[in-house]
């Protein structure tokens, strides 16, 4: 049997109240200890590793100089929040992390009273924060709310929006900026600690509200002089001259790891700050562990591994990933076409984009955690010729669809959205599953919307986007392995609004948009079996709808499924309202549509959720034996 960290400290720590009992001179033992248990964890289920071992000094200091959870601790994205989840009564449940039934990778409210805010995609920690801190300021209840974001998360432009209300608003709100990039600024030694000490104090802070006060009384156009002169004076000093032109109190930066320098500004805060209030503070990514400090970028998520060594378990993989299939395919398709470009928000490594800069570095545009941004740039790269591939997980489309309807869809610009992460994603649960493109792409006119059944149909699709003028057009495709299928060469241009029927049959039709193709081969084995000649189509598109093909499947079948991976709205929808507009529902069709059901599903591993949601080679078989009123038997593999 395993044997786990020794934690004697860490074993009186039951709930953050727990933490005032512990002298500040062992909080270090206490860190240590915190990160032994963390690592030994996220060995066993896998998950985010770099970005919670940076902050474990930081989160301990947070939680004991604050009175979580009356004070409310909102953590950005939620990468970082395994210390937090581990200090918060949820230590004995920590190893199910992302496992079915187990605790979220993320904060989530339904979780624990110490998550106030659930977050998975970054950027709105500020916000929700601020609106926290507004809200506790109507209701007359004294509490501090403490948001703590990563230097990368400052990248989107929400978080400034939020800082410029919050600065406006002078609401009582503590931003602490995670450097972990030391993208900023590094800090300084023991002269930064102490003029973080000073700054942050009574007196400095006393000053400050005093000068503020007959300032205003002497006139606005005196007041923003004399204040600026004193913040722009300080500014060069401590490096925050932003953060006070948006209105916040800028401390920092200190050092993230140090207690010393933690402590006493932290306690400054809780006592003396009156209006927003940004602490900058420089950490590590993967602090105190050595594979994880040698390489942050690999050890930011992690499958399971082995504590000594560090090596990550691999799955040897059957077939290629989409992923990988994209990025091969588009390197491709740009060496014949010097106009093609790339367009990542942040995520170079995650759609595989990286290899396509390692051989087109001019051609690569990485804009940060700003996926508004990202669609109006490549709409403006289209409206000059150029071929931009907007290449952004299907959860993160969703943060810039404004973007997608007035800048690229009403203009009819030929921006190209590869879709990655279709469907269920598994540990990740519901905040990173790719629901809903297909239906709010499809109701835009004049988009162009596909699905890869398999790898070879993706690589079809990134050569058919790139030969594609006439409008906006996006082609989605699941996380992980690929079919096992041959794979040809070079993609071909496909035909637009053209399915193809894979398997003919004469009883049952089964159209799937998307990678349920597969498990809808086996469930036609098993209809076959039971009886049932089973025809089996490929829709490719969800628009521009293949109108013959769905007229010769509706009129020479009994019965018509529509399969996909994605909300109701979608594919199937589109389907029916052709079906109803043609009269073809009211010859006796059975059509039964099979979408993501209407609940947010809970991670899983992926087979699993489907199977739940009966988008599996059993529930097609079912949904077929209903839909005939028949009993299912005689189906082996299906039953």
């Amino acid at each position: 049997m395993k044997q786990l960290p020794a934690t004697p400290l860490l074993n009186r720590v039951n709930i953050p109240a727990d933490l005032k009992h512990v002298e500040d001179r062992d909080l270090p033992q206490l860190a240590a200890e915190l990160r032994s248990e963390m690592i030994d964890a996220v060995s066993v289920t896998g998950g985010h590793l770099g970005a919670g071992l940076g902050v474990v000094e930081l989160t301990i200091a947070i939680h004991k100089v604050f009175d979580t959870p009356h004070d409310r601790l909102i953590f950005d994205v939620g990468h970082q929040c395994y210390p937090h989840k581990i200090l918060t009564g949820r230590r004995d449940r920590i190893r199910t992390l992302r496992q079915e039934n187990g605790l979220s990778g993320f904060t989530r409210r339904a979780e624990s009273e110490y998550d106030p805010f659930g977050a998975a995609h970054s950027s709105t920690s500020i916000s929700a924060g601020l609106g926290m801190a507004v809200a506790s300021g109507l209701s007359g209840t004294d509490r501090n709310v403490i948001a703590v974001i990563g230097d990368g998360a400052m990248s989107a432009g929400m978080a400034y929006e939020a800082m410029n209300n919050a600065g406006a608003l002078d609401a009582r709100l503590i931003v602490i900026l995670n450097d972990n990039d030391m993208s900023i600024a590094p800090p300084t030694g023991a002269m930064s600690a102490y003029l973080a000490r000073l700054a942050s104090g009574r007196t400095y802070m006393g000053m400050r509200e005093l000068g503020k006060k007959l300032t205003a009384y002497l006139g606005k156009s005196v007041d923003r002089a004399i204040t600026r002169a004193v913040e722009h004076a300080r500014g060069y000093v401590t490096g925050g001259t932003l953060f006070e032109e948006m209105g916040f109190y800028h401390i920092g930066p200190i050092d993230g790891h140090s207690f010393d320098h933690l402590l006493p500004v932290l306690r400054n805060v809780r006592d003396h700050a009156l209006g927003p209030v940004l602490i900058h503070v420089v950490t590590q990514k993967g602090k105190g562990y050595a594979p994880a400090e040698a390489a942050a970028d690999k050890y930011h998520g992690v499958n399971r591994f082995d504590v000594i060594t560090g090596a990550q378990a691999k799955v040897k993989p059957n077939a290629p990933s989409y992923t990988s299939v994209f990025a091969e395919a588009l390197i491709q398709e740009a060496a014949e076409d010097d106009k093609i470009v790339g367009i990542t928000a942040a995520m170079p490594n995650g759609t595989g984009l990286d290899k396509f800069g390692d051989i087109y570095p001019a051609r690569l545009f990485d804009v940060g955690i700003a996926e508004q941004h990202a669609v109006t740039f490549a709409a403006g790269l289209a409206a000059e010729g150029y071929k931009p591939f907007a290449a952004l997980y299907s959860t993160f489309l969703q943060r810039a669809y404004d973007q997608v309807v007035h800048d690229v869809a009403i203009q009819g610009l030929p921006v190209r959205f590869p879709i990655d992460r279709a469907g269920f994603v598994g540990a990740d649960g519901p905040t990173h599953a790719g629901s809903f493109d297909t239906t709010y792409l499809a109701t835009l006119p004049g988009f162009v919307v596909m699905a890869a059944a398999d790898e070879a149909e993706l690589k079809h699709m990134v050569r058919t986007a790139a030969a594609y003028d006439d409008g906006p057009i996006s082609f989605r495709y699941p996380r992980g392995e690929g079919v096992g299928v041959d794979m040809p060469v070079r993609g071909e241009i496909l035909q637009i609004g053209k399915g193809r029927v894979v398997k003919q049959g004469s009883k049952v039709a089964l159209l799937s948009f998307g990678t349920r193709l597969a498990d809808c081969l086996l469930a036609a084995e098993d209809l076959d079996a039971a009886g049932l000649p089973t025809t089996v189509a490929d829709a490719r598109f969800a628009k521009p709808l293949d109108h013959d093909l769905i007229r010769q499947l509706a009129r020479h079948h009994e019965v018509l499924v529509t399969i996909e991976e994605g909300a109701i709205g979608g594919f199937g929808s589109h389907v029916l309202q052709f079906l109803a507009l043609e009269g073809l529902l009211e010859t006796g069709l059975k059509v039964r549509p099979l979408v993501l059901p209407d609940i947010w599903m809970e991670q899983a591993k992926p087979e699993a959720m489907y199977a739940k949601a009966g988008l599996d080679r059993a529930g097609i078989v079912a949904t077929v034996f209903k839909a005939l009123g028949q009993k299912q038997i005689g189906v082996g593999a299906a039953g």
